[in-house]
């Protein structure tokens, strides 16, 4: 893997969708039921330092992003579907699983998981999609 062959431009984008799927996901699709599953009032949500949530939330999303696009780079000629299928198989083996067992010993709501689970292993394969894609 080399760092200097990652396409900077594709990683930002990709990072950037993250905000565009958790905007729907979290908005109209499952906002009021994960609101309410996570224990948060309209107050709570209107709490934070929006620069503090929003940048750390970009920063990190620029590690996936890399990360994923340092991945690709192991097949030999990656492209839209490999992207898809390595999004998709990180998001369910690694941060989807992940998510399960924290989401186990915190006692968390099965609810709640299968909405954050399922807007990471998304988030994954639209990540996938961009940086394979993007050639």
């Amino acid at each position: 893997m080399n760092i200097s062959l990652i396409n900077w431009l594709a990683v930002l984008v990709a990072a950037a969708s993250a905000f565009g799927l958790g905007g729907l996901w979290y908005g109209p699709v499952f906002g009021k039921a994960w609101q309410t599953l996570s224990g948060l009032s309209d107050e709570d949500i209107q709490q934070g330092h929006p620069g503090k949530i929003y940048g750390g939330a970009l920063a990190l999303n620029l590690v996936i992003a890399a990360t994923l696009a340092l991945l690709l780079q192991l097949h030999p000629a990656p492209d839209l579907l490999t992207g898809l299928n390595i999004g998709a198989l990180l998001g369910v083996a690694l941060v989807a699983t992940n998510l399960g067992i924290n989401y186990l010993f915190s006692r968390r709501p099965m609810k709640l998981y299968l909405i954050d689970a399922g807007y990471m292993v998304c988030l994954m394969v639209i990540m996938g999609a961009i940086l394979g894609g993007w050639r």
